[in-house]
């Protein structure tokens, strides 16, 4: 059996006071809360595959090639290896580490005060005794630290280590002999090199986790814009979850910021269950997807016969079908023209476990001549309502949209008036048909989120809420 020891590695992360609260989160940024357990999943993660650390520590992986084994910090040739610390004591030159099993955390957050987090961990050491035989030792360290959570120059939350010592616990000897005196050497060495040692795997550990907070800041696509997060305030901390206020900043093509009007009505966010981690999307930012793509003209479009299927009626014989007192004298069978235009940002609403996009739009409805330019007939004011359908992804919430009703108004029309409502069932068809699909392509970018901690959000529950959506994924 290998020998083997328990040694516990505390760390203390050390947050601002203030407390999250149940209330309303304003309009103008994203909530996020995320649960203790992804801090923890981050910090496992950044200890068996962090490339950060494992540059400081050596191979994680093999069982004799560890965080403190050969080619680490412990191991031939490192601190207390040959030619180390200990090459003051001859008979301990070699002492090498034998076993070490990979640090397992736990943690508790200490709301308004910080987190305590421990790393628990297995390792043997061993070298030719003094006496002949094998030496065969463990030691139990107890690393504890004080960690602050700011905000980066960047805007992204980062981990500081502010103060890090060590406590050196009992030392057990498993088999060999080690004289008292040369036992007391032993306890010496391992106190004065282990604040050294295993300070800067803290501080690795830390930046590993710092990498994946600092992904929150990044740049997004966002209809014809972009994207980029920020923290608005400095994190909160309750005895489950940390919360990010983020701050979205919106830019066109060309890099400048925008600032689309923001809703004054906030949202009411529900509580947070254990075990899971939850982002708050405020209705501000689906407005803003809209009105970027508004602005760059991305929701017109002329609908032509090659755009239109054969069962979509689209000729001036189907129009004057429905019109015939209007339209009866119409040269037959010629094709129609649809110039669509969006003039002003389209409105959505969130609310009643629904989301709806209002979309008013000019329909201005032309015939072709033969070896001519297109004819106008009529121009209509149309308001399309909307059913937004909305699905989490990994990084984005996905928006399609589908037709719920549509109502048109004459604008102007060579002919005598007309009663426009005969044309809404016609015009919706073609919507249905032709334009859904040409609006949804042009969403298929998304809503992004924040990137947190690599969370996917793939598999949360989404809820509409009034002036928002929240989304619920299980840790």
């Amino acid at each position: 059996v290998q020998p083997a020891m328990l040694g516990l590695w505390s760390l203390l992360l050390l947050w601002g006071p203030a407390t999250p609260c149940q209330g309303l989160l304003e309009t103008v940024g994203m909530l996020a809360r995320i649960d203790k357990d992804e801090l923890g999943k981050a910090i496992q993660n950044s200890l068996v595959g962090g490339p950060i650390l494992q540059n400081v520590l050596g191979s994680v992986a093999a069982v004799n090639q560890g965080l403190l084994g050969s080619g680490g910090l412990l191991g031939g040739g490192g601190l207390l290896g040959h030619g180390g610390v200990f090459g003051t004591v001859e008979e301990l030159s070699g002492l090498k580490t034998e076993e070490l099993t990979l640090p397992k955390e736990s943690l508790k957050l200490l709301p308004g005060s910080g987190v305590q987090l421990n790393l628990h961990t297995k390792v043997g050491m061993h070298c030719p005794g003094p006496l002949r035989g094998l030496l065969q030792l463990a030691a139990e360290v107890n690393v504890m630290s004080r960690v602050a959570l700011g905000v980066s120059s960047r805007g992204t939350p980062i981990l500081i280590l502010k103060r890090c010592s060590t406590l050196l616990g009992h030392i057990s000897l498993f088999s060999g002999l080690l004289p008292t005196p040369l036992f007391g050497v032993v306890e010496q060495m391992l106190f004065k090199v282990f604040p050294g040692l295993l300070c800067p795997m803290v501080d690795s550990v830390l930046g590993v986790v710092n990498e994946l907070l600092g992904a929150v800041l990044g740049l997004v696509p966002l209809g014809l814009g972009s994207l980029e997060f920020s923290l608005a305030t400095l994190p909160l901390i309750s005895n489950q979850y940390i919360e990010l206020d983020i701050n979205p900043i919106v830019k066109s093509v060309a890099g400048d910021i925008i600032d689309f009007p923001k809703s004054p009505a906030p949202a009411k966010v529900p509580p947070k269950e254990d075990h899971t981690s939850q982002v708050t999307v405020p209705l501000y930012l689906f407005n803003t997807m809209f009105g970027l793509l508004q602005t760059n003209g991305a929701l017109n479009v002329d609908i032509t016969p090659e755009l239109v299927p054969s069962n979509v009626p689209l000729t001036t014989t189907d129009l004057a079908a429905l019109l015939p007192e209007a339209l009866g004298k119409l040269p037959l069978h010629q094709h129609l023209l649809l110039s669509l235009r969006v003039k002003e940002a389209p409105t959505v609403t969130l609310n009643n476990k629904k989301a709806l996009v209002s979309l008013p739009a000019n329909i201005h409805v032309l015939f072709y001549v033969p070896q001519g330019t297109p004819e106008s007939l009529f121009e209509l004011n149309s308001v399309m309502t909307l059913c937004a359908q909305l699905t989490p992804l990994a990084t984005k919430l996905h928006v399609s949209l589908c037709l719920e009703w549509l109502g048109v108004k004459v604008v102007s029309s060579f002919t005598h008036a007309f009663d426009e409502s005969r044309l809404e069932e016609w015009l919706s068809h073609v919507v249905r048909v032709v334009y859904a699909p040409k609006l949804n392509v042009a969403l298929d970018v998304g809503i992004p989120l924040p990137k947190v901690l690599n969370i996917s959000f793939s598999n949360s529950v989404l809820e509409v809420i009034e002036n928002a959506v929240v989304l619920t994924v299980a840790s």
